[in-house]
């Protein structure tokens, strides 16, 4: 008899357990059609708690936007040049190779910070990888603020890169994980946001201290970081882990609480770790593990070019100059040091203005038209602004100096802000924090390229090219235009499982935008099965 119960055993596990598999089924492709029939207004609104999440991650981004924006800025301070260059033909001037070197050896490790901290996050956690980046953050910044030398400043920089590296990919990800389907577009935009925040409180610090005699002029920029730090830093204790990493660890049980912890309450919890067991395991039928190579093979292969391309073609469309030289550039063209600080907050204006407008448009019109279009006028402004620079009257300059704002504008509508939400949705679940640091490398490398690059292409002392660098940029544009029209999907409301099935399927990028998946169609009929209940 007990032979017998012995064989029936195996038989009820397997019974049990497929019966789980079609109910986790059921209610995931429920969550699918309620994220479809659901307003951005009406998820902010169901669940704000997530929505502060979100905005948290966010926040920790403008760590890194601080950091890169103060190392450009600090450049148009008069002290700052003073303490660190040397005098070339009455005014001070950084020397070249420590330009190159505070700019360009962050970036090389943030290349390390970004490919370190995505494995890291896949074997402790997102939260425990953020807390030991603030601590390294907090670390670097007192450096920079205590440094007299170019050699002790540069250890401030070089330490500080592994930080941002962390934060930019691991955040980002946090970020993809956590928001619901409807907000992905507006926070992965927020995200972009940072990327303007951050620029712009360094531009009013330095218009408030930059013309002081005291080398506070420049420290009181650095200083101001340990305030978002310490934010940040606040944050981390209560942040609630990211359930898609509890679920891959099969830590379910803590997966359903950390989803509480994020707001789903009454039910909706065991719906949406319904939705993201189903997810990944799909996922596994197609990905082996989660290691970098695995974002090279079959149907990831193309996620992660399609996730990397924007990010990259930033970096390709001057980006690097409007960012870290434009307050340099306007007192080469004729501003005096004050106005040169107030353009630069102008920008900063503007491009916070321009990421506004991206909230509504990329919902609407979509990733791709967004992208594409906003590219063409890149490539106009940056083609103008090199004209304008050969003819090299007063007039025409500062002429560049304005084609220089409108770029800022135009680039936080489109291409800076959809790049974010490009790499958030297009990784897979399981590889989402290597594919964004694969992406962020990316960037970085090209950055490195131009940040070792423009001094000799732009400074007065070497290749004084000015404005003209805008013939440069703009034909890479051009290029980049042609690429993104052939190989660039539209992403906008699919959730992630959609995601999955159309690059499982091969769908062809222009064909995205219109594809029915089965998943869609399995979340209809589960909505009506449950109306029927």
């Amino acid at each position: 008899m007990a032979s017998v119960d012995q064989e029936k055993a195996p038989a009820r596990d397997s019974t049990t357990q497929h019966e789980e598999i079609v109910k986790d089924e059921h209610l995931g492709h429920l969550v699918t059609h309620e994220d479809h029939e659901t307003s951005k207004w009406q998820a902010i609104k169901q669940n704000p708690t997530c929505f502060l999440w979100c905005l948290y991650a966010v926040w920790t981004i403008l760590l890194v936007t601080f950091e890169n924006q103060a190392a450009g800025n600090v450049l148009g301070i008069p002290r700052f040049r003073q303490d660190f260059g040397y005098l070339h033909e009455g005014d001070y001037v950084i020397p070249g190779n420590w330009q190159s070197a505070f700019s360009g050896a962050p970036l090389a490790t943030n290349v390390v910070g970004c490919f370190a901290s995505a494995a890291i996050a896949d074997k402790i956690g997102r939260r425990f990888t953020i807390m030991l980046a603030l601590v390294l953050s907090f670390v670097s910044i007192t450096l920079e603020v205590v440094a007299t030398t170019n050699q002790m400043f540069f250890g401030g920089k070089f330490l500080n890169g592994f930080a941002i590296g962390t934060f930019q990919t691991v955040s980002t990800a946090y970020l993809g994980e956590i928001v619901p389907t409807p907000l992905r577009g507006i926070m992965t935009c927020l995200n972009a946001m940072a990327y303007t925040i951050g620029p712009f409180t360094v531009a009013l610090i330095v218009n408030s201290t930059g013309q002081m005699e005291s080398r506070w002029a420049y420290r009181a920029v650095f200083v101001s970081q340990y305030a978002f730090a310490a934010v940040a830093a606040a944050g981390s204790i209560w942040m609630p882990e990211s359930p898609w990493w509890l679920v891959s660890q099969d830590r379910h049980e803590q997966a359903v609480k950390s989803l509480q912890r994020l707001g789903h309450k009454n039910g909706e919890e065991h719906k949406r770790l319904a939705n993201i067991r189903v997810t990944l395991q799909e996922i596994r039928r197609e990905t082996d593990g989660v290691t970098y190579m695995e974002c090279f093979r079959k149907s990831n292969l193309r996620r992660t070019i399609v996730s990397l391309s924007p990010l990259t073609i930033q970096q390709l469309t001057g980006i690097v100059f409007a960012a870290s030289y434009s307050t340099y550039y306007a007192q080469l063209a004729g501003y005096s040091v004050g106005m040169s600080f107030k353009l630069q907050i102008t920008q900063q204006v503007l491009s916070i203005v321009g990421n506004m407008m991206s909230w509504d448009l990329i919902d609407r019109f979509g990733r791709r038209p967004l992208t594409i279009y906003g590219l063409v006028g890149l490539t106009t402004i940056l083609w103008v602004m090199g004209g304008l620079a050969v003819g090299g009257s007063p007039a025409m300059l500062r002429g560049t100096v304005a084609m220089i704002l409108v770029y800022c504008w135009l680039y936080n509508v489109t291409i800076g802000a959809t790049s974010w939400t490009v790499v958030t949705e297009t990784a897979t679940a399981r590889l989402r924090p290597k594919t964004v640091a694969i992406g962020n490398v990316s960037n970085s490398l090209v950055s490195i390229v131009w940040q070792f690059t423009m001094p000799y292409m732009f400074n007065p002392d070497q290749g004084n090219l000015g404005g003209k660098v805008g013939f440069i940029f703009g034909g890479l544009s051009f290029v980049c235009i042609g690429y993104l029209w052939w190989y660039m999907p539209e992403t906008k409301g699919r959730t992630y499982e959609e995601l999955d099935e159309m690059f499982m399927k091969k769908v062809p990028a222009r064909k995205f935008g219109t594809y029915k998946t089965e998943v869609e169609e399995k979340g209809v009929q589960a909505q009506q099965s449950e109306a029927q209940t």
